[in-house]
Protein backbone atom coordinates (compact mmCIF):
# COMPACT_ATOMS: atom_id res chain seq x y z
CA UNK A 1 0.00 0.00 0.00
CA UNK A 2 3.24 2.58 0.44
CA UNK A 3 3.82 2.11 -2.99
CA UNK A 4 0.64 3.01 -4.09
CA UNK A 5 0.48 6.34 -1.49
CA UNK A 6 3.95 7.09 -2.98
CA UNK A 7 2.33 7.31 -6.48
CA UNK A 8 0.21 9.82 -5.87
CA UNK A 9 0.97 13.43 -6.97
CA UNK A 10 -0.70 16.16 -4.15
CA UNK A 11 -1.62 19.28 -4.88
CA UNK A 12 0.63 21.54 -2.63
CA UNK A 13 -2.53 21.52 0.36
CA UNK A 14 -2.43 17.45 -0.12
CA UNK A 15 -5.04 16.69 -2.32
CA UNK A 16 -5.73 14.71 -5.40
CA UNK A 17 -8.59 15.17 -7.29
CA UNK A 18 -10.63 11.74 -7.25
CA UNK A 19 -13.44 11.36 -10.02
CA UNK A 20 -15.90 8.77 -8.92
CA UNK A 21 -17.78 6.32 -11.56
CA UNK A 22 -20.36 3.79 -11.78
CA UNK A 23 -18.07 0.20 -11.87
CA UNK A 24 -21.21 -1.27 -13.85
CA UNK A 25 -22.79 2.10 -15.92
CA UNK A 26 -19.87 3.89 -16.46
CA UNK A 27 -21.65 7.16 -15.33
CA UNK A 28 -19.39 9.43 -14.18
CA UNK A 29 -21.13 10.28 -9.86
CA UNK A 30 -18.76 13.16 -8.66
CA UNK A 31 -15.54 14.71 -8.33
CA UNK A 32 -13.80 14.60 -4.78
CA UNK A 33 -10.61 15.25 -3.42
CA UNK A 34 -8.40 12.22 -1.25
CA UNK A 35 -5.66 12.97 0.38
CA UNK A 36 -3.38 10.44 1.82
CA UNK A 37 -5.24 9.19 4.96
CA UNK A 38 -8.31 9.01 2.65
CA UNK A 39 -6.75 6.90 0.16
CA UNK A 40 -5.34 4.86 2.28
CA UNK A 41 -8.14 3.87 4.16
CA UNK A 42 -9.81 3.36 1.25
CA UNK A 43 -8.40 0.44 -0.10
CA UNK A 44 -8.00 -0.66 3.40
CA UNK A 45 -11.65 -0.80 3.97
CA UNK A 46 -13.08 -0.89 0.74
CA UNK A 47 -15.30 2.38 1.64
CA UNK A 48 -14.73 5.11 0.01
CA UNK A 49 -13.42 8.17 2.01
CA UNK A 50 -12.67 11.29 0.90
CA UNK A 51 -11.25 14.73 2.61
CA UNK A 52 -14.03 17.50 2.92
CA UNK A 53 -12.75 20.70 2.20
CA UNK A 54 -15.80 22.45 3.44
CA UNK A 55 -15.69 20.92 6.25
CA UNK A 56 -11.80 20.44 6.63
CA UNK A 57 -11.76 16.83 7.80
CA UNK A 58 -11.43 13.26 6.46
CA UNK A 59 -15.58 11.46 5.75
CA UNK A 60 -16.84 8.41 4.50
CA UNK A 61 -18.82 8.70 1.61
CA UNK A 62 -22.42 8.21 3.16
CA UNK A 63 -21.76 7.98 6.69
CA UNK A 64 -24.72 11.09 6.83
CA UNK A 65 -27.07 9.41 4.05
CA UNK A 66 -26.60 5.99 3.90
CA UNK A 67 -25.46 6.00 0.34
CA UNK A 68 -22.22 4.18 0.75
CA UNK A 69 -19.19 3.75 -2.29
CA UNK A 70 -17.98 0.25 -2.31
CA UNK A 71 -14.72 0.29 -4.14
CA UNK A 72 -14.23 -1.84 -6.93
CA UNK A 73 -10.92 -0.52 -8.45
CA UNK A 74 -8.41 2.66 -8.63
CA UNK A 75 -6.97 3.81 -11.46
CA UNK A 76 -3.89 6.79 -11.61
CA UNK A 77 -4.18 9.16 -14.42
CA UNK A 78 -0.74 9.54 -16.60
CA UNK A 79 0.91 11.82 -14.49
CA UNK A 80 -0.66 10.03 -11.25
CA UNK A 81 -2.38 13.64 -10.16
CA UNK A 82 -5.98 12.49 -10.58
CA UNK A 83 -7.76 8.85 -9.63
CA UNK A 84 -10.05 7.72 -11.35
CA UNK A 85 -12.36 5.85 -8.31
CA UNK A 86 -14.68 2.96 -9.73
CA UNK A 87 -17.54 1.86 -7.19
CA UNK A 88 -20.45 0.63 -6.32
CA UNK A 89 -22.91 3.11 -5.70
CA UNK A 90 -25.17 1.74 -2.39
CA UNK A 91 -28.65 3.86 -1.73
CA UNK A 92 -29.00 5.13 -5.34
CA UNK A 93 -27.59 8.60 -4.82
CA UNK A 94 -23.96 9.52 -4.57
CA UNK A 95 -24.57 13.64 -4.67
CA UNK A 96 -25.76 15.20 -1.33
CA UNK A 97 -28.62 17.25 -3.70
CA UNK A 98 -30.13 13.72 -3.38
CA UNK A 99 -29.71 12.50 -7.18
CA UNK A 100 -27.65 10.26 -8.30
CA UNK A 101 -25.06 12.08 -10.39
CA UNK A 102 -23.38 15.55 -8.65
CA UNK A 103 -23.37 16.42 -12.41
CA UNK A 104 -26.71 17.29 -12.86
CA UNK A 105 -26.75 20.37 -14.43
CA UNK A 106 -26.83 20.11 -18.48
CA UNK A 107 -26.41 22.26 -21.36
CA UNK A 108 -28.91 22.60 -23.03
CA UNK A 109 -28.53 25.78 -26.21
CA UNK A 110 -28.08 29.12 -23.79
CA UNK A 111 -29.55 27.24 -20.77
CA UNK A 112 -28.53 25.30 -17.68
CA UNK A 113 -31.05 22.47 -17.01
CA UNK A 114 -31.55 20.53 -14.24
CA UNK A 115 -31.76 16.62 -15.02
CA UNK A 116 -32.00 13.59 -12.89
CA UNK A 117 -34.69 12.33 -10.49
CA UNK A 118 -33.64 13.32 -6.28
CA UNK A 119 -33.98 10.39 -4.78
CA UNK A 120 -33.97 11.80 -1.52
CA UNK A 121 -34.70 15.09 0.53
CA UNK A 122 -31.48 16.37 1.81
CA UNK A 123 -33.45 18.53 4.46
CA UNK A 124 -34.73 15.34 5.91
CA UNK A 125 -30.93 13.74 5.87
CA UNK A 126 -28.44 16.14 6.36
CA UNK A 127 -30.85 18.78 8.28
CA UNK A 128 -30.08 22.10 6.78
Amino acid sequence: MKAILKQCKYSPDGLIPAIVQDYKTGDVLMLAYMNKLALQKTLKTKQVHFWSRSRNKLWLKGETSGNVQILKSIAFDCDSDAILVKVNQLGGAACHTGRRSCFFKQVKGAKLVQTGKILFDPKKVYGK
